[in-house]
């Protein structure tokens, strides 16, 4: 649970689902499922980065503006850069992305970063599925993911 005294975390509802936001400098540094910082976005670029994430979720923004910096090594980096390459309903698979940067035999690696990505979301870590198509782990679960994918057409809407 964040403690909502912790001034960087502020709180994003969007239609999908609660998410705490930390912003340090003039980036977005995290982004997390569920989690409990309570305080409501004030500064400009908080309300900025919850216009986004709200615009998203409804459907009517495709592409963030917003900067990110996240924190990772350099192996990690490379992949989360990858990710933002990924356009907006389509989906990659983890040796797909491996294969672009150059280290085919690394997609359990490439995984490995991908579930480390701290800013999901603007980083798309969710347009990354199996090989064989099935959708795999995500931070937010899968329903969350099957979610995210469906608003953006990258997969059927399932009626269940």
């Amino acid at each position: 649970m964040i403690d909502s005294r912790e001034q960087p975390w502020f709180h994003v509802q969007t239609p999908l689902v609660s998410l705490a936001v930390r912003i340090e400098g003039d980036a977005v540094r995290e982004i997390r499922f569920h989690e409990g910082a309570e305080r409501p976005a004030r500064l400009p670029l908080e309300v900025h980065v919850a216009e986004e994430l709200v615009e998203y979720a409804q459907g009517c923004r495709r592409t963030f503006t917003v900067p990110v910096q996240p924190n990772g090594t350099e192996f990690e980096l490379r992949v989360w850069s990858e990710l933002q390459k990924i356009p907006f309903g389509a989906t990659r698979s983890y040796g797909s992305i491996a294969k672009s940067l150059g280290a085919s035999k690394a997609a359990r690696a490439v995984g490995l970063a991908n579930g480390r990505n701290p800013i999901p979301i603007i980083i798309p870590c969710h347009r990354v599925i199996g090989a064989d198509g099935t959708l795999t782990g995500f931070g937010g679960g899968l329903d969350l993911k099957r979610r995210l994918l469906e608003l953006e057409g990258a997969i059927a809407p399932s009626f269940l």
